[in-house]
């Protein structure tokens, strides 16, 4: 289990977009244990001017891994790879 979430997703509260978005991502979460934080772009005044109407907007540890829809296999990869990371870790300090 990942212990903070590794995914950003930015989106708004109206965006069916990035309902579609929330909803497609969770069998990926499940599969790897991950979470995601989900934020209101209209929250912020610099947020909302940053992503406007590219939301939404699918971060990996600050990375942009996808906008407007998801892309499993960038998703797929980067928790793998972020997995793999941890798996690494904790076994150096076995």
């Amino acid at each position: 289990m990942m212990e903070l979430a590794p995914l950003t997703l930015y989106g708004r509260a109206w965006c069916h977009l990035c309902d579609d978005m929330r909803a497609a991502l969770e069998p990926l979460l499940a599969e790897f244990g991950a979470q995601v934080q989900v934020i209101d772009v209209d929250s912020d005044p610099v947020l909302e001017a940053r992503y406007n109407e590219r939301v939404p907007v699918l971060l990996c540890d600050g990375v942009e891994l996808c906008h407007y829809y998801l892309q499993e296999s960038r998703v797929r990869a980067a928790l793998a790879a972020r997995a793999a990371g941890v798996a690494g870790v904790q076994e150096e300090a076995s």
